[in-house]
């Protein structure tokens, strides 16, 4: 029964469901921990080798610039006053266990908007994609580009969000909690977007999810984008007319039966960067299959060289078009270290180990998709030649997808995905507005008639006519999820908010001018006219 489930269920006065104004706050005493780790740095000697990248000068680079120059308050302030943050406590299956999601809500100020939840690519948090909120919630010409009230979810473990329980099954259970969660903000029909090239995510976790929501939440989730999905050829056994369709297509090579002269150049186009005798896992870090994560959880928990490594290999495997500035690789980093990466680890390896039984499962009908696929026919002769090697570029023909979903369109854009959401958001963006005017073409169930019906933050916070009493600090913990303390009060306004531009500070790209376009405003959800409940630190 629906109303058996406690993620479906709908949020009660006063009850673990409230939405909550969330501020993020750093605690001194952890940001001088981070100092004096930073400071103790012992580098390993680093001798030459024509195999292997050589990241030392720029790692020490890297450390002087996040010792002299780099200002994580000045980041928390700007992500506070100008990102419309929220958390909402969701209880996991049994042994119950509340686990409490961060998500970014921004609300289109324009009518014809439509829900959109918008996954970050794995293992990125919400606030990596800040950028999207202003083409998103308010372009600049709303009746040609379609507008959306905005989610952006913290993956459980990730960021500001609460982990999972070990006993939960991490894939079926997030997908239950963002379809939950866009429930409780009055949105019961929306569209999902991945934001990152799936095939390239570690245990396809990216790919897995969004599926599994397309799939198991129809009623719900009336279509989803896909990008770059780990695609297969249809096999005779799954769809014998797709199978068909494919065979004849490839035998004539020729633009018939929805496959196109693209298709065939690129599925057979060897990738150059890849030498034969010589693969990386996806992001060149695990593999697949079991493994453990408390060893790395333990290493990287107390390094925040270590994890700044990782970060430098996972984009480098990515192999971003355009190069990221000192200043935007330790935010990237900050914003693993600060909340603690053991729980993004522990998520990561569930979801290596085995595939949930219930992604098996078939649905009752083709869920429909957009998809977004790469030719990767850009000149590869200057990629790097040793390890980390950038990842592959697994094309797929978008009209596989056929087998099981109900392909509404498909893009193919030249080059690689690259680090996509940084390099080339546009594209997101396009394979979004693109599915979204499909699925309105024959569905507006999606579209908010009663804008009213959006729950506001207003509603779900103040309870009784009276203010929630703040309960005392709690002590600090010294473990990697300290950063996650408590916070204070909000700003008080009883009307939506505009965000103003935020200044050019060419240091700052990933934050500046993020949220809105020059001359533009975003509105933003109702905040409570008395102070919120303060929550305690994870």
């Amino acid at each position: 029964m629906p109303g058996d489930d406690p993620l479906q269920s709908p949020p009660a006065a006063g009850s673990g469901n409230d939405i909550l104004p969330y501020r993020i706050h750093v605690s001194n005493k952890y940001l001088d921990i981070t100092r004096q780790k930073l400071e103790l740095t012992r580098l390993p000697h680093e001798p030459r080798s024509k195999d292997w990248w050589e990241p030392k000068r720029q790692v020490e680079s890297l450390i002087d610039y996040w010792q002299e120059h780099y200002s994580w308050p000045d980041h928390e302030e700007e992500l506070n006053s100008a990102v419309p943050q929220f958390r909402t406590s969701f209880q996991t299956p049994p042994p119950v266990t509340p686990v409490r999601l961060h998500f970014i809500h921004a609300r289109s100020p324009h009518a014809n908007a439509v829900p959109l939840l918008l996954i970050p690519p794995f293992p990125l948090t919400n606030l990596s994609l800040i950028r999207f909120i202003s083409p998103l919630t308010n372009p600049r010409d709303a009746e040609s580009q379609q507008p959306f009230h905005l989610v952006i979810p913290a993956l459980p473990g990730l960021g500001f969000s609460d982990p999972l329980p070990n006993s939960a099954p991490p894939i079926s259970t997030t997908a239950n909690m963002l379809d939950a969660l866009m429930k409780r903000l009055g949105y019961p029909r929306y569209i999902a977007t991945n934001s990152g090239p799936a095939s390239m995510s570690p245990a396809k976790i990216d790919w897995r999810l969004v599926k599994h929501l397309s799939q198991h939440y129809l009623e719900s989730c009336l279509g989803v984008h896909f990008i770059s999905p780990p695609l297969n050829s249809p096999k005779i056994q799954d769809s014998a007319v797709e199978w068909s369709k494919w065979t004849l297509a490839r035998l004539f090579s020729s633009p018939i039966l929805g496959y196109s002269k693209e298709d065939f150049s690129a599925s057979t186009k060897p990738d150059k960067s890849q030498p034969k005798t010589k693969r990386d896992s996806p992001l060149g870090q695990f593999t697949s299959g079991d493994w453990e994560a408390n060893t790395p959880s333990y290493a990287l928990c107390d390094s925040p060289t270590g994890l700044l490594l990782c970060v430098l290999k996972t984009l480098r495997t990515l192999g971003p078009r355009r190069e990221l500035k000192p200043d935007d690789i330790i935010t990237l980093t900050q914003l693993v270290w600060l909340p603690g990466p053991e729980a993004a680890l522990r998520f990561w390896a569930h979801c290596a180990s085995q595939a949930e039984p219930v992604e098996a499962k078939k649905p009752t009908r083709k869920p429909k998709v957009a998809l977004t696929v790469f030719l990767g026919n850009e000149e590869q002769s200057d990629q790097p030649k040793i390890l980390p090697h950038p990842a592959k570029n697994e094309y797929a023909c978008p009209s596989w997808a056929r087998t099981e979903f109900e392909v509404v369109h498909s893009n193919r854009v030249t080059g690689k995905p690259g680090f996509l959401a940084w390099d080339r958001p546009d594209v997101i963006v396009d394979g979004v507005r693109d599915l979204a005017k499909a699925i309105l073409a024959t569905d507006k169930s999606m579209q908010i008639s009663n804008p009213s019906a959006i729950v506001s933050q207003q509603e779900v916070v103040v309870q009784d006519e009276r203010p929630t009493l703040a309960p005392a600090p709690a002590p600090t913990d010294l473990s990697g999820s300290t950063a996650q303390g408590t916070f204070g009060t909000i700003a008080e306004s009883a009307e939506e908010t505009a965000v103003e531009t935020p200044s050019k500070d060419p240091a700052k790209p990933l934050l500046g001018n993020a949220i809105a376009g020059e001359g533009q405003k975003v509105l933003l959800p109702e905040t409570p006219t008395r102070p919120a409940r303060v929550e305690s630190p994870r």
